[in-house]
């Protein structure tokens, strides 16, 4: 055998190594690279999600709901005449000024919110778990001839304001939760981050 057979040989078995132990290292990176994004058990577990409310519009919430821990969040655009209604008749609430802890400190106020005119909640019901309806209607309703908005329950009759804060002489025990969240900008918030303002 000639020296030049045995080096071209020689040549493609190198070549032939190298092609192979290179698509062994990529192999071996993606799985450690896609490693560093959060499961989805991660996600579940409480990762932080993000938000857009830019096209929310005064008087509605945020559809479709985006979910946190498994849980649906609801964000409410509230107007002027809903913000303004949060300080009347205070006796019908169970907590008005938000004692037990359902919210993080830059929320414990009238509105429960870092911006007054947009409500963060945990969408269940502190009762059974249900999942209450959005009643932004300033007017009276079938299940209430007082009503001045905010969420309904139908499964058991529980019924909160638009800060989330539960009626007295209803099923429910507490007022609905706020999760911990912060302003990325004025546009986006991310649940889970505890509390910048934008």
């Amino acid at each position: 055998m000639s020296d030049d057979v045995s080096k071209g040989r020689r040549n493609f078995l190198i070549g032939a190594t190298s092609v192979v132990g290179g698509a062994g290292v990529v192999g071996l990176a993606v799985p450690f690279v896609g490693s560093w994004n959060p499961s989805a058990k991660a996600l579940a577990a409480g990762a932080p999600i993000k938000i857009d409310i830019g096209k929310l519009t005064p008087g509605t919430m945020l559809g479709p709901i985006p979910a946190w821990r498994d849980k649906p969040i609801f964000v409410v655009y509230r107007t002027e005449a809903m913000m303004a209604q949060l300080g009347e008749r205070l006796e019908r609430l169970a907590d008005p000024d938000s004692e037990e802890e359902q919210q993080p400190d830059y929320a414990a106020n009238e509105t429960r919110s870092i911006r007054p005119e947009i409500g963060v909640y945990v969408g269940i019901c502190t009762h059974l778990a249900c999942s209450p309806k959005f009643r932004p209607e300033l007017e009276p309703q079938q299940f209430d001839p007082n009503w001045q908005g905010g969420f309904y329950c139908p499964c058991h009759g529980s019924k909160f304001d638009l800060a989330g804060r539960v009626y007295s002489g209803v099923p429910a025990p507490t007022n609905m939760e706020v999760p911990p969240y912060s302003y990325e900008t004025d546009s986006v918030i991310v649940i889970g981050e505890d509390g910048g303002v934008a």
